[in-house]
């Protein structure tokens, strides 16, 4: 048991539990948004894998790690488009449109790679997204980076306001003024954006992109959000909590 405590207490253990939750707590930012419009977004995992094939598949190509991240992000935009207009154009509920996507996304991540990995990174790729600074792993950085922007957005902007607001009530929301199906896309557009960046985070850690990457990664997701306050029924979110639920997993696991 002593021992147990000083390999756990340890600081680079420490750190290693950090860049595990890493990851998770970049996804999780954006989930919380969707669960907080009453939503939920089970494509989380596959659009990881679909943006980390993509995003392999440039710099294949000689694609630089920047427009890499652009691309990444792009394709993670795109796949909460789609998640958004199935939801709000199609009037399909959350579940059952992010669970046929989440279909969707993984074949598509399949069909691209052929069903293999895509190995042989360029390094200054790896450096830049799976490096340190000083003692901290960029990834870290990263998500330390993602969750304070994201919840200045939260508490400060009307996205978050709306978020809120169309989570508690739909329909007065809607009677109030609110564009409720804009403010749907803007929030699954935010979680899709984010599943790029992991993605292309994830992909540096791991030196390559695997088309069944990120598999579970929505009930990790969910898991995180739910802990840190947020509510599954909807208009109640909380951006830190969900950052602290999702390093109580890793720990809970290390």
């Amino acid at each position: 048991l002593v021992l147990g405590q000083q390999y756990f207490l340890d600081t680079r253990n420490l750190i290693q539990v950090a860049l595990q939750a890493a990851i998770n707590a970049i996804i999780a930012v954006g989930m919380t948004y969707v669960i907080t419009t009453g939503g939920i977004d089970l494509s989380v995992g596959s659009t990881v894998a679909l943006g980390g094939i993509v995003v392999a598949n440039l710099l294949k190509n000689g694609g630089t790690p920047f427009t890499a991240l652009l691309v990444g992000i792009g394709v993670g935009i795109l796949c909460g488009i789609v998640n958004g207009l199935l939801i709000t154009r199609a009037n399909l509920p959350p579940f059952i449109a992010t669970l046929g996507t989440m279909g969707i996304f993984r074949g598509l991540a399949l069909i691209i790679s052929e069903g293999r990995p895509i190995y042989g990174l360029p390094q200054e790729f790896i450096r830049a997204f799976a490096g340190q600074i000083g003692p901290i792993p960029i990834p870290v950085i990263v998500a330390l980076i993602t969750a304070v922007i994201f919840g200045f957005i939260f508490v400060r902007t009307k996205v978050g306001e709306y978020t809120v607001a169309i989570g508690g009530n739909e329909e007065t929301a809607r009677l109030s003024g609110i564009n409720v199906q804009r403010y749907k896309l803007i929030v699954y557009s935010i979680s899709g954006a984010l599943c790029g960046l992991a993605a292309v985070v994830l992909t540096a850690r791991m030196s390559a992109a695997e088309p069944i990457a990120g598999n579970g990664f929505e009930l990790d997701a969910i898991a995180a959000t739910v802990m840190g306050g947020t509510s599954l029924s909807g208009g109640e979110g909380n951006i830190l909590g969900t950052v602290i639920g999702a390093l109580f997993t890793s720990l809970v696991r290390n």
